[in-house]
């Protein structure tokens, strides 16, 4: 059977682990919390060949936000924000210093603010929250490419 460089390269994540990480320190890089998720998404779309839906390339990029929006409110010093792909999803996973873990509010449309968490398990394939030996990791799984339509970001199959 003849094999493609996508196929090669499929193949070869079957055995590794595709992530990235970084830390971030200040509110102010957030946006850059956002342009990591793009740019790690868009390589793995283009590299390794994965399909990425463009709701999965929002979606990622909207968890990213309120994940490392809430460590930076929340958690003193910085925190970590780790993207892997496992299993056709992306794992979004945050770290801080903080051992508190955090309360799911009951949905309230009157209530002003702290939708995030609430906004994240509507959008996500799981939700999952660690006590570490310092401080909490939330990680959250989104999958690659969900859409009926098989529209992933910048082609359609």
């Amino acid at each position: 059977m003849d094999q493609t460089a996508g196929d090669a390269e499929r193949e070869s994540l079957v055995g590794e682990s595709v992530s990235v990480a970084e830390a971030f320190e200040e509110s102010e890089h957030i946006a850059s919390a956002r342009a990591l998720a793009r740019s790690f998404l868009t390589h793995v779309q283009a590299v390794h060949g994965l399909p990425v839906s463009s709701r999965a390339m929002g979606m990622v990029q909207l968890v990213v936000s309120e994940l490392v929006t809430n460590a930076r409110k929340y958690a003193p010093g910085p925190c970590l924000l780790t993207l892997e792909v496992k299993d056709g999803a992306v794992e979004v996973s945050v770290w801080d210093s903080s051992t508190a873990l955090p309360a799911i509010l009951a949905p309230d449309p009157q209530r002003v603010g702290q939708h995030g968490l609430e906004i994240v398990m509507a959008v996500c394939q799981s939700l999952q929250f660690h006590r570490e030996p310092v401080g909490k990791r939330i990680t959250a799984a989104v999958v690659l490419a969900d859409d009926p339509g098989g529209d992933v970001a910048g082609r359609r199959l």
